[in-house]
């Protein structure tokens, strides 16, 4: 067993909105991400399945695909679940602070391969 804290796992800044901690598991990856107000996660998907827990703020996921047209607001207390596969981008409408957990872990973030969190669209 191992045991994490958020105040002592490495803050990422992937951009000037977008602020990432992470933790790799052998079947999850849960990431604590801060994004502030105007932060863009561009339309993108990923094999993995993910759970969003917002701790605070308010965040606005637009879905594309076969879910396309296809918008969620989400805010502090608020879960969402996204199966994989499903394009999707989200916009910060506030400062926000939420927890996403995906499985299988995220092997594309283990190989530094996620250029789409780093240069917003």
């Amino acid at each position: 067993m191992d045991q994490y804290n958020w105040a002592t796992i490495p803050s990422e800044e992937l951009n000037e909105k977008t602020v990432r901690q992470v933790v790799h598991t052998e079947r999850l990856t849960i990431a604590r991400l801060l994004l502030r107000a105007g932060a863009v996660v561009g339309m993108h998907h990923h094999e993995n399945e993910q759970v969003t827990m917002m701790k605070s703020g308010k965040l606005r996921f637009v879905f594309g695909g076969t879910e396309a047209g296809r918008e969620i607001v989400v805010q502090g207390g608020d879960v969402l679940q996204i199966p994989p596969n499903v394009p999707h981008m989200v916009e910060a409408l506030e400062d926000s602070i939420a927890t996403d957990v995906f499985s299988p872990p995220r092997e594309d973030w283990i190989r530094g391969d996620d250029a789409y969190l780093r240069n917003p669209r």
